[in-house]
Formats: structure tokens, C-alpha cells, sequence
């Protein structure tokens, strides 16, 4: 068996409401999928997930770098020789993470179709279901509380909410959530780099003394300021948890070294794909930071893959794979039942071809 061809193709998806948070809104998903096809007609599905101000990818370098330097590293090649072609295409180009995702994807989906499994088995996974949060966009108070009463009658309990700067709606916000969803309902919040570190202790120290039970706080700084990172998680007793400040084994090897946050968030986009995600979630483990698998948003190929990944390697707290929920439409592949992301037991990720996924919008 060897690879044959790579092809790329735009999609947009609509959603079923307004996704806002601190960096962006947008009313659809925008993605890149790849087809990885073999000589022998087994095609692998991946997502090059178009998110500008996480991974700085477009759609046009996306594919330019898939239809180019990707594919030249994985035409002619055994994807039974999995490893060592994805090295390849780590090594192919820099950064570039999204591409890089959505190769690695395929020539995963593509080797669990030909060996006829689910990818969640073929990555040692036993439970097709995988519990998740479900997301709140950035609103006034009585939205957000209608909205996280709406979501835990949908049988979600875990609830992540998206705030803004401004610290007193964002303290406003979360009050509202726990008044309407009552004690028992897990609430986490997600500033998207949207503070100082000074603004997030403020936030995080009166949210602890008003008894608002905050799961964690995700990336409450910059990304790129681990100190201020490290300065928040040492002056509060929430967890911290890094999504944008951890790309990489390198990212995580230094969150570490300095006890920078609580927990990680890892997403295939920002990593490059299964292989090192994996690593990722390993070495978190190993080294006793707390894990989750997220996803950007993105449609049922990537939220499939993540899932997969989550459910073959665990993770210490509810993971973050909601992204397709937002899809206005239904997936045969990929479906939410009470609070859980439920992936296909057909080969690979489950969806079969281009069409289908189109279909979902």
C-alpha cells in the first residue's frame, strides 16, 4: 500500500448561533480538510482547522503547505510506516501546526479504515464516548444564564464560560451561571488571554471569595508570558490551566520546569497532530499537571480525531470537544448524547467521504 495523492477542500459549515469569545466571532466554521488517498483506493480524512489568532494559519498557506511540502514528504510512502512518515512531516516545514494536524489525521484515519477499526480502538481506546463541556460565548448576564440553563437540560454538566476583559461583567457572568445551574453543575472559565495578570487575580481572588466554585481558569494572560502565567497561578488557589501558551513538547517541557499552571489543555492543531499530542498528555500525566483534550472550532473530522485521542489516553477533568455541537446540522459520524461526544464505531474517524461532511451544514 502506498499514497498515491493529497487533495485539499474548503468547507464552511454554519453554526447554530454567534461564537464569540475574547479573540474573535464568527458565525461559521472555516476549515481545510485533506484527503490522503492510497494505491489501493483507501482514503484518510484530516482538518487543517482555520483559526487566525491562535496558530496564525490561513486557509491559502494551509493548503499551500499541504498540497506542497507536505505532500512531497508522504506521496510513495507505506502509511503502515506511520511513525517515521509523520516525522517526516514534522520535520517538513516549521510551525505550520494546523497543516500538519491534518496530515497526521489522515495517515491516521487512513491506516485505521485499512485495518478495518475505529480509530479510537486502533489508538487502544475501548468507550466510544467521550464526556465534554459545552461552551458559552461571551454575553451580558441574563444571556449567559439563560444560555447555561438551556445547555444543562440538554444534559451538559460541565459548562465553559468565555468572558471578556472587562472584569466586572466577567464576575457578573459567572454568578449568573451558578445562580441558575445551582451547585452541582461544574463551571469552568476561559479568559482567552484577555487579562494582565494583575486584572486575573482581582477576578480570580473575588470569585473565590463569593463561593462561585470555578472548576479552573483557562489561559487568563498572554500566551506568551509564562512569567505572568506563573505569577497568577502561585497568588490564587483555582487551578490554572495553559491553551494557548502550550503548542509543543518544548512549550510544555518549560511550563513545567517552572510550575507555570495547574493543567493543560491540549489541541491537535496546536500540536501538530496524534503523535505529539499523545506526548503531550503523557508527559503532563508523568509529571502531575492535570489534562484535557480541547478542540478549536472546527467540524466532525477534527472534533472526531480529538475525541479519539481523549478516549484511547484519558484525561484528569471533563475534556473541551464541544466545537461540533455547534454545527448547525447532524452528523452520522459524530453525535452529543447526555453531556458526552459520541464518535462512529465504523473504520477510521467514521466519515466516509468529502459529501458527507458537507452534508452536516
Amino acid at each position: 500500500m502506498r499514497i498515491t495523492r493529497v487533495r485539499t477542500h474548503r468547507v464552511v459549515l454554519p453554526l447554530r448561533e454567534t461564537f464569540v469569545t475574547a479573540l474573535r466571532r464568527t458565525d461559521v466554521v472555516e476549515t481545510l480538510i485533506v484527503e490522503v488517498e492510497t494505491d489501493d483506493g483507501v482514503i484518510g480524512l484530516g482538518e487543517a482547522s482555520q483559526v487566525w489568532q491562535v496558530t496564525g494559519e490561513s486557509m491559502d498557506g494551509a493548503r499551500a503547505c499541504i498540497e506542497g511540502p507536505l505532500s512531497a514528504v508522504v506521496i510513495g510512502r507505506d502509511p503502515e510506516d506511520l511513525q517515521a512518515v509523520l516525522r517526516d512531516v514534522r520535520g517538513a516545514v516549521v510551525g505550520n501546526t494546523s497543516a500538519k494536524a491534518a496530515v497526521d489525521v489522515a495517515l491516521h484515519d487512513l491506516l485505521a479504515r485499512s485495518r478495518g477499526l475505529p480509530l479510537f480502538r486502533m489508538l487502544g481506546g475501548a468507550v466510544a464516548a467521550v464526556e465534554t463541556d459545552v461552551t458559552l460565548s461571551v454575553g451580558d448576564p441574563d444571556h449567559l444564564a439563560a444560555s447555561a440553563s438551556a445547555r444543562v437540560s440538554e444534559g451538559f454538566r460541565t459548562l465553559k464560560v468565555k468572558v471578556a476583559a472587562d472584569e466586572r461583567q466577567a464576575l457578573r457572568g459567572i454568578m449568573a451561571v451558578r445562580d441558575a445551574v445551582g451547585p452541582d453543575i461544574a463551571v469552568r472559565l476561559d479568559a482567552n488571554q484577555a487579562w494582565t495578570d494583575k486584572q486575573a487575580i482581582r477576578v480570580i481572588g473575588d470569585l473565590e471569595d463569593a463561593g462561585a466554585g470555578v472548576e479552573f481558569v483557562e489561559q487568563p494572560v498572554l500566551a506568551r508570558d509564562v512569567s505572568a502565567l506563573e505569577r497568577v497561578t502561585r497568588a490564587v488557589h483555582t487551578p490554572v490551566m495553559a491553551d494557548e501558551a502550550v503548542f509543543g513538547i518544548a512549550d510544555l517541557v518549560e511550563i513545567i520546569h517552572r510550575r507555570a499552571v495547574d493543567m493543560i489543555n491540549v489541541k491537535l492543531a496546536k500540536c501538530a497532530g496524534i503523535a505529539v499530542a499523545t506526548t503531550l498528555l503523557d508527559l503532563a500525566r508523568e509529571c502531575g499537571l492535570g489534562t484535557i483534550v480541547g478542540s478549536m472550532m472546527e467540524s466532525p473530522v477534527g472534533v472526531a480525531a480529538s475525541a479519539s485521542v481523549a478516549a484511547a489516553h484519558g484525561t484528569t477533568a471533563v475534556s473541551d470537544l464541544d466545537a461540533a455541537w455547534w454545527i448547525r446540522g447532524v452528523s452520522a459520524a459524530l453525535g452529543y448524547e447526555a453531556g458526552s461526544v459520541v464518535v462512529s464505531a465504523r473504520p477510521g474517524l467514521g466519515i466516509e467521504s468529502i459529501e458527507e461532511l458537507e452534508r452536516v451544514g
